[in-house]
């Protein structure tokens, strides 16, 4: 099949992660993929190498000052658009990663990673189209079917997202990578997301100062922060937050994609306190690489991970379980952590995503 894969961004985000992974591994299978995507700010490639095999089509999208969220999302959705549509091309399958990208194609599939509130009404439109204009859609968790199934009565496939469970794993045996780390930030629990009120942010940093009471020496290190949002109110809220409870915080931005593996490895504890997730990808990246994972109690999160991770549902639970996860680890759930990343791969989803196309029969010829 020729298939078109659309996503908004070339930096590290979970759906981005999701589109070249799968991209690569559609492409592994014989299919003729082409990734489209806007490149953000002159970005002149996505934040990792892809595979040659996978046709990339960056469409170039300056940054325009004092641009609110959405005058850039509905500027983005008419250049990402006028660009899919001047190419001319044609493509078995064409499928949409995200809500900009759906809102820019005509007729497309989509995956819905999770779903959003947004109270702009501009926004909030762009969402509803984005959710009830594809012709079929898969989302990566159960859960997440079941909230469109309940709020639109739309029935979608699940598949679950894969994991680079090798990378991960090769993590653990970069001595020099995680020395590295180690000197830069000493001990340290990882968050993977930046700061953002969906990650949970202010929570941690709450927490973080319950378990700074019992180990000093044990960092928050957060790494990532590339969002299409503007979270600055949020995250003055958060570093204010930081000073007030003197939390010892390394925040590291954006990591490098070949530096991620040994971060992750070299962590005593992975914090995930998520408010809203469709999967947690990061959170199986962090088992592969055999580190204790501490999670919000999500029903989500409890269907992908089951009994691999540590739960918590407010903020001195928070606190404990990655207490309890520094001093006792428990070998056995970091085996089976590691057991069932390995057992995500990115051929299964592309297999998965083979039968979809076939059975759903859309985005012919668009």
């Amino acid at each position: 099949m020729r298939i078109a894969l659309l996503t908004y961004s070339t930096r590290a985000r979970g759906g981005v992660v999701h589109t070249l992974a799968l991209a690569e591994a559609l492409a592994a299978r014989g299919h003729d993929v082409h990734v489209w995507s806007l490149a953000r700010g002159g970005d002149g490639a996505f934040f990792r190498p892809v595979d040659p095999a996978v046709t990339v089509r960056l469409v170039p999208f300056p940054d325009r000052p004092g641009e609110d969220v959405g005058e850039r999302i509905v500027r983005s959705i008419d250049v990402l658009g006028c660009a899919f549509a001047a190419a001319h091309e044609s493509y078995d399958v064409v499928h949409a990663q995200d809500c900009i990208s759906a809102n820019a194609v005509p007729t497309c599939v989509r995956t819905v990673h999770h779903l959003d509130t947004f109270t702009t009404p501009a926004l909030a439109a762009c969402h509803e189209r984005a959710i009830v204009r594809p012709s079929a859609h898969v989302c990566v968790s159960a859960a997440v079917a079941g909230e469109l199934r309940a709020g639109w009565g739309i029935e979608a496939t699940v598949i679950p997202n894969g994991v680079d469970a090798a990378a991960f794993g090769a993590g653990a045996a970069d001595v020099a990578g995680r020395a590295a780390w180690a000197g830069r930030v000493g001990r340290y629990v990882l968050a993977v997301g930046g700061i953002e009120p969906r990650k949970g942010s202010l929570d941690l940093i709450d927490a973080m100062a319950l378990v700074q009471r019992r180990i000093p020496g044990l960092t928050l290190a957060v790494a990532g922060g590339e969002t299409l949002f503007d979270y600055r109110e949020y995250r003055a809220q958060v570093l204010r937050r930081i000073e007030q409870l003197g939390v010892a915080v390394e925040l590291l931005g954006p990591v490098a994609q070949a530096d991620l593996p040994s971060l992750v490895a070299q962590a005593d504890a992975f914090a995930f306190p998520s408010v809203k997730e469709g999967f947690g990808l990061a959170a199986m990246e962090a088992l592969a690489a055999g580190v204790p994972v501490v999670m919000r109690d999500l029903p989500v999160l409890r269907e992908v991970f089951g009994d691999t991770v540590r739960f918590a549902a407010d903020v001195p639970g928070l606190a404990c379980e990655v207490l309890a996860s520094v001093a006792q680890p428990d070998p056995q759930r970091v085996i089976a952590g590691r057991r069932l990343a390995e057992a995500h791969t990115w051929d299964a989803a592309a297999r998965a995503h083979e039968h979809f196309y076939l059975a759903s029969r859309v985005g012919l010829g668009a």
